[in-house]
């Protein structure tokens, strides 16, 4: 009789607070895994947030019930003692952290790999010396021990490697799996904003948390130069504590009427799907998920030239303008460009073909020793 081989069980260590790319991300990672033939259990620390209702039906979820992932260490090694998982990820760095303490002390010896999608020192330049020191010696602690680290951005890996002093062969770069079979047919669908129905007038679009790190000041500033010299307007998909900032900064520079902060959407594709103009204005990223996103549905983009992810995805500028940050006056003129002179929209998803989410998941799981 032939031995029937056990399907790979896959665990995935994460804490879903709010309405962040991980968490988007990793829903539809685990929608990769699930079409690999693997069974994934999505191990939460904490369980909050409009994306729990995006994770796929088939997906085990283990909620630890916490409030920060500092307090999943007991509830992570009783899941490991029990389920005893092929292989476990780690999303961020807390996270990394608390599942090298859990696999050392429940005495399970499954392979463990961690993400990282942001760019650490960029993320913590405006913080004290000692604070990055400390966050920077945890680092070269704890990343030796990993099996496997996976950066989402060849910056992201420079900068792992830099902190850590860890050899770059350590590190594997893996797309973001941004690309999934359902955004064709959820960008299809109808996008009930007045603004999208006149086509005479350009609509420009950004979309993340409104938080400092989008940037969104700058965007704002720049719309309102490029406002003064043609009619346009501009929408921000996103939520967040800086709306009220946001809202009387467009206010104080005469442009409140033509910029509309629409807030969280479950489906913000079919806005994007309609922008005449995506513009990324982060300070910082790991990989920009939204301009990946905007590329593949064909809409025209213009970027900072952030540490990291921009720069690789835009192929250094080839498919839309990267502008310093900070530089309002180069982010008008590029944005003006980009309307006067756009590429073709099938050049633009070319661009990012690579960032399916089913070779994503495929490099994961080679990257976790999971075969399939």
């Amino acid at each position: 009789m032939t031995a029937v081989t056990p399907t790979p069980r896959v665990a995935i260590f994460a804490s879903f607070s709010g309405q962040g790319g991980v968490e988007h991300m990793l829903g539809n990672l685990a929608r990769g895994m699930l079409a690999a033939g693997v069974r994934v259990d999505l191990v939460l620390a904490r369980a909050e947030g409009e994306h729990l209702g995006s994770i796929p039906e088939h997906v085990n979820v283990v909620r630890l019930n916490v409030r920060h992932t500092w307090q999943a260490l007991p509830g992570l090694i009783r899941y490991l003692r029990a389920a005893r998982p092929d292989a476990l990820l780690a999303a961020k760095e807390r996270a990394i952290r608390i599942a090298i303490l859990a696999r050392w002390l429940s005495g399970v010896r499954v392979r463990l790999a961690g993400r990282l999608g942001t760019t650490v020192s960029a993320a913590l330049a405006g913080k004290s010396r000692l604070r990055r020191a400390a966050w920077f010696a945890g680092m070269r602690l704890f990343h030796p021990r990993l099996d496997a680290i996976v950066a989402v951005s060849e910056g992201v890996r420079d900068d792992i490697v830099a902190i850590t002093g860890l050899p770059a062969s350590r590190v594997t770069v893996i797309d973001n799996p941004v690309i999934t079979p359902e955004l064709a047919v959820r960008a299809a669908e109808p996008a009930a904003h007045p603004w999208l129905t006149d086509a005479s007038v350009p609509v420009i679009m950004g979309m993340g948390r409104l938080t400092r790190q989008k940037g969104f000041p700058d965007l704002i500033r720049a719309f309102a130069r490029l406002r003064a010299e043609r009619p346009c307007r501009l929408i921000l998909i996103g939520e967040g504590g800086d709306r009220a900032r946001l809202e009387a900064l467009a206010a104080t520079l005469g442009v409140g009427t033509e910029v509309d902060l629409v807030g969280f959407r479950h489906n913000p594709y079919a806005l994007l799907s309609r922008a005449s103009l995506f513009v990324l204005s982060s300070l910082w990223e790991g990989s920009p998920n939204a301009l990946t996103e905007a590329l593949a549905l064909g809409i025209p983009s213009v970027a900072t030239d952030c540490p990291s992810g921009p720069r690789q995805i835009l192929a250094d500028g080839r498919f839309g303008p990267l502008v310093a940050v900070g530089d309002v006056a180069g982010l008008a003129v590029a944005m003006a460009r980009t309307l006067a002179n756009p590429l073709p929209p099938e050049a633009l998803r070319a661009a990012v073909a690579e960032y399916t989410c089913e070779r994503s998941a495929r490099r994961y799981l080679a990257s976790l020793g999971v075969a399939v």
